[in-house]
């Protein structure tokens, strides 16, 4: 059954909430991938072997960047055709992301796999964990291609105002992944490599499910003759978009990398508590990214539709709700943040429970702050304002970066780390938002 929504058409926040929920559903699924891997590592392994997941799992972040790079940058662009009701060049679009993301999946899979020990000794991979690391690292690289596609195929079917698709995905191979995830472990006794081929094989099945539904949705929506495989001017267009996303997403991803190293500073239960502690954060903040994303796809439709006056009324609906999911979050982190840390780590882990609960306490107060932050980004993404996008990630980057060696050398103290991200979210918040009123306002007086 298709499931194509256009975007441009009835109440902007009515649209935009029915749109953005399942996605918000959609990343809840997707963030379970990892935490069941440090979940499973952290409780049925051990100490170490959470460490050690948590040491890749910031090294996988800038794979992930090139497939969130490729899906941003192929949804905006047949988002924008969509809106327009060219799907033709809608379709060559997806086909030229399709090729294209071939190569660069090639290239990222022979970097990754002669560099991922550097990488880790970069980090100060403690030798206790390097083995562990390393061998998870590697089977995540091999599984590369699954990651690619099926991003991009969720990217597709937001752009076509699909978001029920992609949730139905996750929420079945999310909840096979954690079984598959103690099958191994606790049946099998696979250690840390259950934990990584489990993550293997449930994202190669959605992925191959993923792209069969898609090339069918495809196929449904007619075109006036044939429709180009390939196309110069659309990878351009593709690549002005994803090529900004992708530098701002692995700068961070570096820059996490960066201050990982400084937290490894502190040693093992240290890096375990901040690994627990930062899975949950950025479930909550890959999940207002996500929401960005919805944001983006629906400025783009009404971009392409030449309704201007919707796009600001989606940004202010995007606000509202992420505003409204950051108090269960806030609640959760800051009242029984020891309790959900318990779920990845031992009550004997006492200085680890600390360091991420103490993390949990810093940043929760500042999640609505990074919430607009990430609203007004969704927008300037779909307007292709890519520059001003990245002024305010990097402004956000280089802060966080800086505060936490400096702070962290001032107090002697994982602490002073922590305090980094509101700083650097509070100043990157301003700047996105002021970069957002300027360009939906100039688009107003068109």
């Amino acid at each position: 059954m298709v499931m194509n929504q256009d975007l441009t058409k009835g109440s902007p926040g009515k649209v935009l909430w029915a749109f953005c929920l399942p996605m918000f559903g959609s990343i809840v699924f997707q963030q379970l991938y990892n935490i069941a891997d440090s979940l499973v590592a952290g409780k049925w392994i051990g100490e170490n072997a959470l460490a050690a997941v948590g040491n890749s799992y910031n090294i996988t972040l800038i794979f992930i960047a090139f497939a969130f790079g490729c899906n941003i940058g192929c949804s905006v662009i047949v988002s924008e055709r969509f809106g327009a009701r060219d799907y033709c060049a809608m379709k060559t679009a997806v086909y030229t992301t399709l090729a294209a993301s071939a190569v660069l999946c090639a290239v990222l899979m022979a970097a990754g796999l002669s560099s991922c020990g550097g990488l880790l000794r970069l980090m100060k991979t403690q030798e206790e964990i390097m083995a562990d690391s390393s061998l998870y690292l590697r089977i995540y690289i091999w599984g590369l291609p699954f990651l690619f596609y099926y991003n991009i195929a969720t990217g597709i079917f937001s752009a076509l105002g699909d978001s029920g698709t992609p949730f139905r995905f996750l929420a079945v191979s999310s909840a096979a992944n954690v079984a598959v995830d103690i099958l191994f472990v606790k049946a099998f006794s696979m250690g840390v490599a259950g934990v990584a081929w489990a993550t293997f094989l449930c994202q190669g099945v959605s992925c191959a499910l993923s792209l069969a539904l898609m090339f069918k949705r495809l196929s449904g929506i007619e075109t006036d003759g044939p429709v180009p495989v390939f196309s110069w001017v659309i990878f351009r267009r593709i690549a002005a978009i994803a090529v900004p996303s992708i530098l701002q997403q692995s700068f961070i991803s570096v820059g996490n990398m960066m201050i990982q190293g400084c937290i490894n500073g502190f040693g093992v239960s240290v890096a375990a508590g901040y690994s627990a502690a930062v899975k949950l954060n950025n479930l909550v903040i890959t999940s207002f990214t996500t929401i960005g994303n919805g944001i983006s796809n629906f400025t783009a439709q009404n971009l392409g539709a030449g309704k201007y006056g919707r796009i600001r009324e989606g940004a202010r609906a995007g606000v509202k709700l992420v505003w409204l999911l950051c108090i269960p979050f806030c609640f959760l982190y800051i009242v029984c943040g020891k309790q959900v840390l318990l779920l990845f780590l031992d009550r004997s882990s006492a200085e680890a429970l600390a360091a991420g609960r103490q993390f949990l306490w810093i940043l929760s107060p500042f999640y609505a702050v990074i919430a607009a932050k990430l609203m007004a980004d969704g927008v300037l993404r779909g307007l292709s304002a890519m520059k001003k996008f990245m002024a305010a990630t990097f402004t956000d980057l280089i802060l966080r970066v800086v505060l936490a060696y400096v702070c962290s050398g001032l107090t002697h103290s994982p602490a002073g780390i922590w305090c980094a991200w509101p700083v650097g979210w509070s100043v990157a918040a301003v700047l996105s938002i002021g970069f957002c009123r300027r360009e939906s306002g100039r688009l107003e007086r068109v």
